[in-house]
């Protein structure tokens, strides 16, 4: 199997000008997938993937340190540095004096040296515990911004991590986060697909120099319905069109975007077709009709219920 060779992009802010491949493989786990993470991972890697996405939350870091080590071993990669490897921070660890010890927590079950990025999942903090999802209102405790920050940088100063940035940031608190850091976040990883296309945050990011990540690049996710991009006749009649996959026309036009995307399939079919869209473009005619798609946020937040003033 021939290797597909993924473009990259470089990351501000972090150490060494560290590279980050635009498409990375998304690892929270699957329901619905026989395939286990492990597997997956390791199926990636054979295909040309080289940065993946992983979170404290998904419970999913041992698999993955796993893959890595047995893709060394098979000699799929010469060394560990070929890959881009991505966590994030639990809202239970988002305190200023909890980082450090949960990044080094992450990087033994990860059997890694350090993170190629580390994300803080969302701009909310609990009170320490276990791991629940939705959030309880109830659990939820005041969020030191700054506090939290400086030690994301301690993170990044000690070479525990290769760079630092953020998820689920909205443009305000962007601009909040921007007035203190010394190491701005490289990277704000939020819901970007056809039909949440979020103009306007991917704008300030850009003027501040932050890579976006998409997640939900397809509208996966907590669907529950209709799905507003893999069912979406435009999309369907642009995939036609071009003799590709719907999935394929919505990852060409983040790519186009100039964004960088995590997508999941743990398919060995759909990996490879996701991997199928470097070499082709939409043209103007695509674009007018992309622009018609309805927008409406797929992911309104973790919480139970749901915060007003986490979107601003």
């Amino acid at each position: 199997m021939t290797a597909i060779k993924v473009p990259e992009i470089i990351l501000h802010s972090s150490s060494a000008q560290r590279k980050m491949p635009v498409m990375g493989l998304g690892t929270a786990p699957e329901a619905t997938s026989t395939v286990t993470t492990k597997d997956a991972v390791l199926q990636a890697i054979k295909q040309g993937y080289r940065h993946f996405d992983a979170a404290s939350a998904y419970g999913v870091e041992q698999p993955v340190g796993e893959a890595i080590a047995e893709a060394l071993q098979l000699g799929l990669i010469a060394s560990r540095d070929e890959l881009f490897v991505t966590s994030k921070l639990w809202v239970t660890d988002n305190h200023a004096q909890t980082i450090v010890p949960a990044l080094q927590k992450s990087l033994r079950t990860l059997q890694l040296e350090y993170l190629d990025l580390f994300l803080i999942h969302w701009p909310i903090a609990t009170k320490p515990g276990k791991v629940m999802y939705p959030i309880e209102v109830s659990e939820i405790v005041e969020f030191d911004m700054k506090g939290v920050w400086e030690s994301m940088e301690e993170c990044q100063r000690l070479g525990l991590t290769k760079a630092i940035g953020v998820s689920n940031f909205s443009i305000k608190k962007l601009q909040k986060l921007l007035s203190f850091a010394t190491i701005p976040p490289a990277v704000n990883q939020v819901e970007v697909n056809l039909g949440w296309q979020q103009p306007e945050l991917r704008e300030f990011c850009k003027e501040n120099g932050i890579t976006v990540t998409a997640f939900s690049p397809l509208r996966k996710g907590a669907v529950r319905g209709n799905n507003l991009v893999m069912d979406n006749d435009i999309i369907k009649e642009l995939a036609d069109a071009h003799g590709k996959t719907v999935a394929q026309i919505c990852l060409r036009w983040l790519y186009e975007q100039g964004l960088t995307f995590v997508v999941k399939s743990y398919d060995k079919e759909r990996m490879k077709q996701n991997l199928g869209i470097f070499d082709w473009s939409l043209s103007e005619d695509d674009y007018k009709k992309i622009n018609e798609i309805h927008q409406d946020r797929l992911i309104k937040g973790p919480t139970k219920p749901l915060l007003d003033d986490l979107w601003e």
